[in-house]
C-alpha cells in the first residue's frame, strides 16, 4: 500500500528561492561571495564597511563583489534609516544549482560552482569542529557527522536525494526566514544542514568508455 506524501502544514510559508542561469552561476562560483551571500541570508541586511569587517576584506574588494552579487539578482538594496551608506539584503532564502546533464561549459560551471562551495563548507565544518566541545549539551546532541554508503542504482539514488531535500525543506517551511526577529527568538540559532551524495570515488568510469566500474 502507498503512502501519500504528507501535506505542508497550513501554516507553512513559501521559500524564495533562485536558479541561476550559467553566467550568474559563474558570478557566484567564488568563495567571498558565497560567504557574502550566506551573511546577508543569514544575519539579514548589511553595509559594504560591516561586510569587509567580518571577511577581513578592504571596503573596495566588497563593494565590487557586492555589485557582481546585485547585477545577478542575488542580492537587492534594503531600505534602511540611514542615507550614509548603502544596505544589501539576499534577495532570494535558497539558490538551486540543477545537475549539469551536458558536457562542456555548462558541466564546468556546475564543477566551479560546487568546488567553491565545498570550499566553504569544508572551512565551516572545520570551525563547528572546533567549538563542538564549547556546545551546550542539547546542541552537541543536534550534530552529526555521519556516512553511510548504500548500494543503489542511479534511478533509486536520486529517488533518495530528492525526498532528502524534501524532508529538509519542509523543516525550512516551517521556521521562520532566517535574519528575521522571529528567527532570533530564545534557543534558536541557525542551524547548518550540508547534503552530499555522491557514487563512491572510483566504482564508476570517469568517461564513457574509460576507467574500471
Amino acid at each position: 500500500m502507498k503512502h501519500p506524501h504528507p501535506k505542508p502544514a497550513a501554516d507553512a510559508r513559501t521559500v524564495s528561492r533562485v536558479v541561476p542561469e550559467p553566467t550568474a552561476l559563474k558570478a557566484l562560483a567564488h568563495p567571498v561571495r558565497l560567504r557574502m551571500l550566506g551573511m546577508l541570508r543569514i544575519d539579514g541586511p548589511a553595509t559594504a564597511t560591516q561586510l569587509a569587517a567580518r571577511l577581513g576584506l578592504n571596503s573596495g574588494a566588497t563593494s565590487y563583489h557586492l555589485r557582481q552579487l546585485a547585477q545577478y539578482g542575488f542580492i537587492e538594496e534594503a531600505p534602511h534609516a540611514s542615507r550614509r551608506d548603502r544596505w544589501w539584503r539576499a534577495s532570494h532564502e535558497l539558490t538551486s544549482v540543477p545537475a549539469s546533464e551536458s558536457e562542456g561549459e555548462a558541466l564546468d560551471l556546475d564543477i566551479a560552482f560546487n568546488q567553491a562551495a565545498l570550499s566553504l563548507q569544508v572551512g565551516q565544518m572545520q570551525q563547528a569542529l572546533e567549538e563542538y566541545a564549547e556546545l551546550p549539551p542539547e546542541w552537541r546532541k543536534a550534530t552529526a557527522a555521519e556516512d553511510i554508503i548504500i548500494p543503489m542504482t542511479a534511478a533509486q539514488a536520486e529517488a533518495l536525494t530528492k525526498r532528502l531535500r524534501d524532508v529538509i525543506l519542509e523543516a525550512m517551511q516551517a521556521a521562520p526566514r532566517l535574519g528575521e526577529a522571529a528567527s532570533q527568538e530564545a534557543g534558536m540559532v541557525p542551524f547548518y544542514v550540508m547534503l552530499h551524495a555522491f557514487p563512491y570515488p572510483g566504482r564508476l568510469p570517469h568517461r564513457e568508455g574509460e576507467g574500471e566500474p
